[in-house]
């Protein structure tokens, strides 16, 4: 589109408010076993324990079931795909797009006309099926690329999608393009989890927290390993070898670890450093 409008839809407690007679209604449109719908039943009414006691919500998905992700995809396939496709894509004026995952989505419009008016109505859309969008979370913003001379500011407003922060900027030859960055909140998360580990772990052997330690690292550079992102991957990898070095230093009460002995434990034991996709291979 060279550059439009941007729905960033965030649905509030999707998972608790997901409305399970509604969602059986949906599910008799495609599934007719009786033993899936049977399984799909028990995930359904299996409750959830707190402070000990067993409760059986009447609303929403079991919290961290495998079975959740796909129940959204069929939930919302009919509360927002269904109706983009077939009731918004006629009436508008300009090119629009919707872009979903799970209970993540984003609604991308050429026309600033179009993408006001969905705005105004995907609220009411939502509540038909018992759902409430972010109050805070949820805005329309313009997503264009913008120069100095004209708006004052060297880049576009962005937005948050799927852990990536998109942004315009321009490329070596000078052209407005849409990258992708690691998103602050999803970095701060990866080093969360760094801390966590070396802090609880720090006790057992040297190859094993570099296994473990790896093993995040390459999972993170696997999904956020984008063309253009290597500042961030890097971020955590630089990060990721201090904090390491500081939890090694507190095994003992006796005395800190020398950075002389860290060089030579980070020498035997290298973490992996940042990948990013290109196209043709990885770099």
């Amino acid at each position: 589109m060279g550059g439009g409008w941007v729905i960033e839809i965030d649905i509030q407690s999707f998972f608790d408010e997901l409305d399970k007679g509604t969602l059986r209604g949906m599910l008799d449109e495609r599934v007719r076993d009786g033993v899936i719908r049977k399984l799909i039943d028990k995930w359904l009414t299996a409750g959830v324990v707190e402070n000990g006691q067993l409760l059986r919500p009447e609303k929403g998905t079991p919290q961290g079931g495998v079975i959740s992700p796909l129940l959204a995809n069929i939930y919302l396939h009919v509360v927002l795909d269904r109706w983009f496709d077939q009731e918004v894509k006629p009436r508008l004026q300009g090119r629009g797009e919707l872009i979903r995952f799970a209970d993540d989505a984003v609604m991308v419009f050429a026309n600033e006309r179009d993408a006001c008016r969905v705005m105004a109505v995907l609220p009411k859309r939502l509540a038909r099926f018992g759902l409430r969008l972010h109050p805070e979370k949820t805005k329309l913003l313009s997503f264009r690329p913008r120069t100095p001379q004209i708006d004052g500011e060297k880049d576009g407003r962005s937005f948050d999608f799927l852990g990536f922060t998109h942004y315009w900027a321009r490329n070596r030859r000078g052209y407005w393009v849409v990258k992708q960055k690691t998103a602050s909140g999803r970095l701060q998360r990866s080093l969360d989890a760094v801390k966590a580990y070396c802090r609880t772990f720090r006790h057992r052997p040297v190859w094993e927290q570099h296994r473990a330690l790896s093993l995040i690292l390459k999972g993170h550079y696997g999904y956020f390993g984008r063309a253009g992102n290597h500042a961030a991957l890097a971020r955590l990898h630089a990060h990721t070898r201090l904090i390491w070095v500081k939890w090694l230093g507190r095994r003992s009460q006796r005395a800190r670890m020398s950075w002389i002995k860290a060089g030579a434990i980070l020498s035997r034991f290298p973490l992996p450093r940042p990948r990013t996709a290109w196209s043709g291979g990885v770099t």
